[in-house]
This record gives structure tokens, sequence and C-alpha cells, in this order.
């Protein structure tokens, strides 16, 4: 029997990533990016089993930068019809209060998708448009949208009501959503594997760390708390977002400062962050400038971790105690410094980094944990493109 395949697509406002997935076997088997689309000069990139093809062409909108995949993986040897692709899975990042589930796209779903917009205005638009367009060029296919906020739908209403009015909140949709649940379900789904210890039965911290961050609570493999809040900007501190500010801030900028609602929204989501602190975002780079001894550098790596710290610290008092902690994203995977400083002096609450592990160069899973460490630290690389093809054909 012919292993089914799944077209994996996130579409945000100027890139399209996409994946061929083949969900059973829990690979891809196919992978790119168009970029920079609606400029002059775009850019495709696929890397495919023979290698990787890529083109530099003017891609004018979603519709051309749907057609210039499809292309590209024709011209690689293999079309998206000769790959057998039975479904697309499409990433959607505010699911609100209406999806709690991955759900098969109709007219309806899409305009409740677009509808939901002014609770994600920078990513809702954008994944409207490409569901809208892969409806059109793969019509024949069943369509399923998976949601970065289902997996948090299940915390408790404590932990997702913001101390508001409840007429003004109800009214406007203000609640706490949570994001990167994907990630977070996968992940937290394989540290229980790799354990070989039943997921109800574990209580687990997992730590997304990429360019967006965000950590979780999830206690019998349920969310029962994370970083993330009404939008993407509550929380750890990012790359270029801001996470936890006082309320107060904002006001005193738009009262004194003159910044009006735009400004601020530009501020805080790609100027603030490591960005904001020391003209740096990329963690590499941020590493490179404390090592030579820059001090808004050092500041910025020291407020990144105190802001993790005091996330793990909040989450292992409402979990009562914790069996595993996970790193996962960009950063989680494979910046070691990170891991060791964000759970440096925990021997008291049982928590011990062996330092060799931490170090070692490796991109399977993996514990970092000592020997003794009575909660076990585990490296989980995640993979939300396998987890949605999955959640996709499950469904169809």
């Amino acid at each position: 029997m012919t292993e089914p395949v799944v077209l994996v697509l996130n579409s945000g406002s100027s890139s399209i990533k996409f994946q061929i997935v083949e969900p059973v076997a829990g690979r891809a088997v196919g992978s790119g990016l168009v970029e920079r689309i609606g400029e002059s000069s775009g850019r495709v990139v696929y890397h495919h089993p023979g290698g990787v093809c890529e083109r530099d062409l003017a891609i004018a909108d979603h519709t051309a930068a749907l057609h210039a995949v499809e292309e590209v993986v024709a011209a690689a040897g293999r079309s998206l019809d000769e790959w057998g692709v039975v479904a697309v899975g499409h990433r959607v990042v505010h699911g609100g209060s209406v999806f709690h589930e991955p759900t098969v796209v109709d007219d309806e779903v899409v305009a409740e998708i677009e509808r939901l917009s002014p609770l994600a205005p920078l990513h809702n638009p954008s994944n409207v448009v490409g569901i809208e367009e892969a409806r059109r060029l793969l019509p024949d296919v069943p369509h399923v949208v998976v949601f970065d906020t289902a997996f948090f739908h299940t915390m408790p209403e404590a932990a997702v009501t913001y101390a508001i009015d409840a007429e003004v909140a109800r009214a406007n949709g203000v609640r706490r959503y949570g994001f990167h649940g994907t990630s977070h379900e996968y992940v937290s789904g394989r540290a229980a594997a790799f354990l070989g210890r039943d997921l109800g039965e574990i209580d687990q911290i997992v730590l997304h760390l990429g360019n967006g961050a965000s950590a979780s609570a999830i206690q019998g493999g349920h969310a029962i708390d994370t970083s993330m809040g009404m939008t993407p900007l509550e929380g750890l501190v990012m790359g270029t977002r801001s996470g936890d500010l006082d309320p107060g801030v904002i006001l005193h900028l738009h009262r004194n400062a003159g910044l009006e609602g735009d400004e601020l929204d530009d501020l805080l989501n790609r100027h603030s962050g490591l960005k904001g602190l020391c003209g740096e975002n990329d963690f590499r780079a941020l590493l490179e400038l404390v090592a030579d001894g820059d001090p808004a550098a050092k500041l910025a790596y020291d407020v990144y971790v105190h802001r993790l710290r005091r996330y793990i610290g909040a989450y292992l008092v409402e979990l009562g105690g914790v069996d595993v902690i996970t790193f996962t994203g960009g950063v989680g995977e494979n910046n070691p410094d990170v891991r060791r400083d964000a759970l440096a002096g925990l021997a008291r609450l049982g928590i011990l980094v062996d330092q060799d592990r931490n170090e070692a160069v490796e991109q399977a899973e993996r514990r970092i944990s000592a020997d003794g460490s009575a909660v076990e630290v585990l490296v989980i690389p995640t993979n939300e493109e396998l987890a949605i093809a999955r959640k996709t054909i499950a469904l169809v």
C-alpha cells in the first residue's frame, strides 16, 4: 500500500513554508520556503531527495507563490500529483474560542478564521489567504486547519481569565489563548515516549525557545498554563517581542511619547525583546557579542534567562513538582548556555544538568540531566509539520 502524503502549508504575510510529509513514516520527503512575496525580487527554495532547487523571481502575491511551489516541486522531478498528495494541512495561529480541534475547511470555516483576525492581525489574515489560494490550486483534496491555540483549550478558567471588567472582556474576546500549542503537544508526547512513560501519568514543563518563545505547564497530557496570552506578545522575552510588560508602560508611552496604537504595536512586536535591548535578535550573534564583552548583549541575555527562570519556577509550583523539563525550538535545541543557565542552582529541587550531555552537539532526542537528577531534563526537536500532517490524515 502506498504511503499517504500530506502537503503542509504555513502561510505568512510575506512567506509560505511548505513540507511534503509522509505522516505514517514520520518523515518529510520535501520541504521549502517561498519568501519576499509582493516584493520586486522573491525567492523559492525546495529541498528534495535529489538535492536543492532554488529560484529567484518576482512573486506578486500568494497565488503566484503557490504556483511557484507547484512548479519548483515538479521541476525537481516529481509533481504534487505524482507525490500522491491526499490532503493539505494548514497551520492557523488563532482559533479563538471557536476552534479546539483540527477542522476540515469549508467556506464557513474560512469566514470564521477571518472573523478572528482582530485577535491575530499579523497572522490570521495571511493564513486565510494561503488557505483560499491552496483550495483553488488543489481543489480535489480535503484541506484541514490545525490551530496553534487548540492545545491550550484545556486550561482552567483561572489561567485564561484576565482581571479586567468581565463584560468588556466577553464583548471583545479578551482572554488568554496561548500559542505554539502544536509544538507543545507534540514535544510533550515525544518526551513521554522517550522516557517510556504514560503521558497521562507525568507532569511536564515544555520550553519552546526560538525567535518566538513560550513555556507551558502540562499535567497528565493536558495544558494547565502557558506563557503566551491573548496574543503571542505575552510571556517570555523573545527575539523582537517584549514579553510581559506592565500595561502602564503602554499608557505612559502613549501619553508622554505620543505613540499611537500602530506605533506601539510595531515597537512591542518588532523592536523589543533581545533586539530592543542590544540591537540583535539572532541568538548566535547575541552570544558572540556577549563573548566580546558587549554590556548591552550581556544584559539582554541576563534578562532573557531571568524571565525564563521566573516561568519555570511558577510552573513548578503550579504543577506541585515536575517529572520532566523539556527544551525545544531553535534556541532550546541548539543552545547549551541557555539550558545550563535556565536550570542552574536548582539541585535542591531535584534538577541537575549534566555538563557533558548538555554540551554535546546532537540533533536527536536526548537526555541532558545528570544520573542523580530526580527530574528528567530532555532536549526534544519539535516537528510541527509532522504533527499537523498526522492530525490532518487522522481527520480525513
